[in-house]
């Protein structure tokens, strides 16, 4: 038998959900799903001081090439996109924030210099931007279409491609970009990897970005600077593609920056009404601190996935540090169909009725932690779509990328890697895609 969850209250402080006998656990959409078709680095050398003085790089001094050096991989699936047509629905769409990432390494007295203060994220302005650009003239780094979301989204259109088995996944990303030379690298590598940036470039807008700083004690140093991608607008052209997609995914950054409560709420609300799954990433601990009320209000009126790791699971159930992560997977899940928490080298916990279902980690030599969130929500993502109903064979997939991100360097899944992950997930697809949701798969932890 199965249960299915009813929120009674979108308070994590009020009473709690009411576990009643039905037929199914989520919403029958969830899991007939339509199956339907479908980071680029650039390499900077020897940067031009005159561009970065006024902030906007020059586009012939960079030489394209891959995030994970698989260039010509891409070429292929780039050609069969841009020969069809846009579908008619999205698998996924991503709402978030859009800002280029400029990657590069410095020493303790390039930090010093500049009075930066290290292991921080700090919000700077165009001037400031322009000055730590300036600094790192010479330096080897690169540039990328970066953001937590569309790591998640590249992963997830490189596990779903085209294959004998199964029809590509569609993913799209909807957010704000300007309409200068950063705006169109962005759209441009996204698209190259198989994720639509679907929303137009604001009218002289400025793209954002962040400078990530790397030392060699392998702490980052982060400088954020929004740009017009601090204003995103639920206007007619986002609520008509949220109309049209079959999974939302809502990043948590947007929470900080203005207005985009009332974005995130009218996406969310008609992505609910026209049957879609709505899912949100917590993003970050000082994030959902200073944003708690909204991010209840979102999450217990709307919200079926949440995606957080141990830290933001416990500052969302307003938890102390001394408990651990499948106490707060299953908290939360009285107020969430399906909660996912990821918790290091000790595993993950898929949070459903109360219950926490333990998922082991996948085995791997770590080379680099960043990005392994963003591999894990992919692989959920995936499971789901591929119309896996086993919640551990869905974490088991989740886990696997995951580790294989964790194990590289690079936030990215490799096209290579997620060949392979997909043909290995192949059986669990085929013994799994009739099972149930039932209680004999899940267990107390």
């Amino acid at each position: 038998m199965s249960l299915s969850l009813l929120r009674l209250s979108s308070s994590p402080h009020l009473s709690t959900s009411l576990l009643l006998p039905t037929p199914t656990l989520f919403p029958s959409f969830l899991f007939h799903l339509p199956l339907t078709p479908k980071c680029l680095q650039i390499t900077r050398r020897g940067p031009s001081v005159s561009a970065y003085s006024r902030g906007v790089p020059e586009r012939a001094e960079y030489d394209a090439a891959s995030e994970d050096d698989d260039e010509e991989e891409e070429e292929p699936m780039r050609a069969i996109y841009e020969e069809e047509v846009l579908p008619e629905r999205w698998d996924v769409l991503g709402l978030g924030q859009a800002m280029v990432d400029f990657s590069g390494t410095v020493d303790d007295n390039f930090l010093k210099n500049l009075g930066l203060e290290k292991g921080t994220r700090k919000v700077v302005n165009h001037e400031e931007r322009g000055r730590v650009l300036q600094a790192m003239d010479g330096c080897s780094y690169k540039a990328a279409a970066g953001g937590s979301l569309s790591n998640t989204l590249v992963a997830l259109a490189r596990l779903g491609s085209r294959s004998v088995e199964a029809p590509a996944i569609n993913v799209a990303m909807a957010g704000s970009v300007g309409s200068d030379l950063l705006g169109g690298f962005y759209r441009e590598k996204l698209r190259r990897a198989n994720v639509q940036f679907l929303s137009a470039p604001i009218k002289d807008g400025t793209t954002g970005t962040v400078i990530v700083l790397t030392t060699p004690d392998a702490q980052r140093t982060m400088l954020a600077y929004q740009g017009t991608s601090s204003t995103v607008n639920c206007d007619a052209s986002l609520a008509s593609v949220v109309s049209k997609t079959n999974i939302l995914v809502v990043e948590g950054y947007l929470f900080e920056l203005p207005d985009t409560i009332k974005t995130i709420t009218k996406a969310c609300e008609k992505a609910r009404r026209n049957g879609a799954l709505v899912a949100i990433t917590a993003s970050d601990v000082s994030c959902i601190e200073r944003h708690f009320d909204d991010f209840w209000e979102i999450i217990g009126n709307c919200v079926d996935l949440v995606f957080a790791n141990g830290d933001e699971a416990r500052t969302l159930c307003n938890f102390e540090a001394k408990e651990n992560a499948a106490s707060a997977a299953r908290y939360l899940s009285h107020f969430v169909p399906l909660v996912s928490v990821t918790d290091g080298r000790k595993g993950s916990y898929i949070g459903v009725k109360g219950t926490a279902v333990y998922i082991p980690p996948s085995p791997c030599v770590p080379i680099d932690t960043c990005g392994a969130g963003d591999a894990y929500a992919s692989g959920i993502l995936y499971g789901l779509l591929r119309g896996i109903s086993d919640l551990r064979s869905i974490g088991t997939i989740a886990a696997k990328v995951a580790a294989t991100v964790v194990g590289q360097q690079g936030t990215r899944l490799r096209i290579s890697d997620a060949v392979k992950l997909a043909e290995s997930f192949a059986f669990q697809l085929d013994s799994s895609i009739r099972s149930d949701v039932g209680t004999d798969h899940i267990s107390s932890v």
